[in-house]
């Protein structure tokens, strides 16, 4: 799979995003400006800790909720300016989407294959054999062909989730969102889970969005994405080489963001390895910029100053 990048517009693009929650006359800012571009077919993983934003994000992403202010963008569609029937065709035809608890994402009453159908007839996107064919097709491509004519209280709960991924597919969505999936799975279970998600993301070329607290999960995607305080802060990209031997090496390459006005968060163990505190100096070198402890005396290594100096002349 080619993933599509450069002038290709994003499936998922958002910008300066906000989104404040009141009650009681007390306001809750949730997202801070964030700012995140996912580019057709991607399959990338956001993560953060609790309260960061990240399902708050996905809320919005996926139509249930409306940002505050800014851009939210899905498959073209403007988030913020969506009337309700828009909204209702957008989260049946565009987006597909999974929750953790697996109970709330088949009907326990419904086999796998009737989940399935029922996903399809909701939205009207096929009829007869053609929807049979879509329900046998979907259940095959998540491995759990054979167990179609099972109730949710019959399958584990990996078979839940490969389920519930079957059915946020059954109307060939352009855009799968996953809040926590593999949050009450264990961790072989998980692992099994995430590798079906990569799988559909290449066989499909569906755009997949992961939210998680996870860290673990950011081995099976390619891209991660880190949320603090409302706001991306750091991106972590995979890629595998081989070597003279013929061997295949991942290597990861991380990122700080640098959002419109110049801001970047600086990764967590990077502060806390350094110790840096309350402010830091900065001195500028032709193609990078120095990061140091903002006490004590300047490093002899620093061959510029923090700031060019103008020419007098």
């Amino acid at each position: 799979m080619t993933l599509m990048t450069g002038d290709t517009a994003p499936h998922i693009e958002c910008v300066d995003l906000v989104r404040i929650f009141s009650a009681d006359g007390v306001e809750v800012q949730a997202l801070q400006g964030l700012n995140l571009r996912v580019d057709p077919g991607e399959l990338v993983a956001v993560v953060g800790a609790s309260g960061s934003g990240k399902s708050t994000l996905l809320t919005i992403l996926s139509g249930l909720d409306t940002a505050t202010a800014g851009v939210a963008r899905v498959a073209s569609h403007d988030l913020l300016a969506m009337g309700a029937r828009e909204r209702t065709r957008f989260r049946r035809h565009t987006v597909g989407f999974i929750w953790q608890q697996t109970a709330r994402n088949v009907l326990p009453y419904l086999t796998a294959a009737e989940n399935v159908a029922l996903a399809i007839d909701v939205a009207r996107t096929a009829r007869g054999r053609e929807r049979a064919a879509r329900v046998d097709e979907m259940l095959d491509l998540l491995g759990v062909g054979a167990l179609a004519d099972r109730r949710p209280a019959e399958l584990s709960g990996g078979q839940q989730q490969r389920v519930a991924l079957a059915v946020a597919l059954a109307n060939r969505p352009l855009v799968l969102l996953a809040d926590e999936p593999t949050g009450e799975l264990d961790e072989s279970t998980s692992a099994e889970v995430l590798d079906a998600m990569r799988s559909v993301n290449e066989e499909l070329g569906v755009t997949t969005l992961i939210v998680t607290h996870d860290p673990t999960v950011s081995d099976h995607v390619r891209r991660t994405v880190q949320i603090r305080d409302g706001r991306t802060s750091t991106e972590v990209l995979r890629s595998t080489r081989l070597d003279e031997h013929g061997q295949t090496h991942t290597t990861a390459e991380e990122f700080a963001v640098l959002d419109r006005v110049g801001r970047l968060q600086l990764p967590h163990d990077f502060v806390e390895s350094l110790r840096l505190r309350d402010r830091v100096r900065l001195t500028l070198e032709d193609d990078h910029v120095e990061v140091f402890q903002g006490h004590g005396e300047r490093p002899e290594s620093s061959a510029r100053p923090a700031r060019p100096e103008e020419d007098p002349r």
